[in-house]
């Protein structure tokens, strides 16, 4: 679904049982947007996640995963198989959707989105492109990005800036 307001609230996406979810749902909320995959080196970071999750989710903050299997094929399962293995393995408790694309010509339009509004450390020389799973966005409860943080960015490092924008008001 296009975005016609410049942030996120425009747009919708399938959770992983398949429910669309209207991201306006969250609006007023501090949201973590990250492409995650079940077989990365960075896949215990869905500790971190939930970690925070239940940390200020009653402030009003929530983690949006989105699984996706373009780096080295590291997320190849189901959607079911993927929601499985986030249960079982993490106790994933956060929105998980289904695999998406996040560069390229089929990038899903929310990671077109985020990548336009904060195109990373690299700029516009590679056209706003995340580099690997675990590439999170901060977002303000306005639903416009806040911050970029690559993969080696643990979750528990972003705390602060959540802080910050919960401590904002809505």
């Amino acid at each position: 679904m296009p975005n016609s307001e410049a942030t996120l609230y425009g747009f919708s996406a399938p959770l992983v049982d398949g429910r669309v979810v209207r991201l306006d749902e969250f609006r007023g909320k501090v949201l973590l947007v990250v492409n995650t995959a079940s077989q990365c080196g960075f896949t215990p970071q869905y500790e971190g996640l939930e970690q925070l999750y239940r940390r200020y989710r009653d402030r009003g903050f929530a983690v949006l995963a989105f699984p996706c299997n373009q780096f080295g094929g590291q997320e190849p399962g189901s959607a079911e198989e993927i929601g499985a293995f986030c249960q079982e393995n993490y106790d994933v408790d956060f929105p998980l959707f289904s695999k998406v694309d996040v560069n390229g010509k089929a990038a899903d339009p929310i990671f077109r989105f985020l990548k336009r509004e904060n195109t990373g450390w690299l700029g516009r020389f590679m056209a706003g492109r995340i580099k690997w799973n675990f590439t999170k966005f901060l977002i303000d409860r306005q639903g416009r990005v806040a911050a970029r943080f690559g993969p080696s960015i643990s979750p528990q490092a972003i705390a602060p800036q959540i802080e910050k924008l919960l401590s904002s008001e809505p």
